[in-house]
């Protein structure tokens, strides 16, 4: 794979809601297809915060302290039967949270998006932590 540019730091902005829309769109992408196939019909959306109802009810003491979620039924718990007037399944995507979690790590934004999507998609399957980390790992770094 090319070397990427250097990235001019002295005129780079923080990567908006559409680059980490993009990071996540990238990330779904490189999931392994048999994933992606049993993902159909979850949205992700991109936010900068949680909103006050999430936070409460996650027991956040910051609205830094959440980098995704998802809402819905999954899997796990019967959620293949779609009922009329119930919402998708969605995992949230934190832009505010997860680019102060990269600016204190040793990651890059790739990485960590990639993480928390499949983390977050993984709640929808009921999958294990190493289950998680294997099709991480096949999605490549990002």
């Amino acid at each position: 794979m090319p070397t990427p540019p250097p990235i001019d730091w002295a005129n780079a902005e923080a990567p908006t809601l559409a680059d980490l829309e993009a990071l996540a769109d990238a990330a779904f992408a490189r999931l392994p297809r048999e994933f992606r196939a049993l993902c159909e019909g979850v949205v992700v959306k991109v936010e900068d915060f949680p909103d006050e109802g999430t936070l409460e009810e996650m027991e956040c003491e910051s609205e830094f302290d959440l980098l995704g979620l998802f809402r819905g039924v999954g899997l796990a718990q019967g959620g293949e039967q779609f009922q009329t007037g119930q919402f998708p399944n969605m995992v949230w995507l934190y832009r505010r949270p997860l680019l102060d979690y990269w600016a204190e790590h040793e990651e890059t934004l790739g990485h960590l998006v990639t993480h928390v999507l499949v983390h977050e998609i993984g709640h929808h399957f009921g999958l294990s932590d190493d289950d998680m980390a294997a099709i991480e790992a096949a999605a490549g770094e990002g």
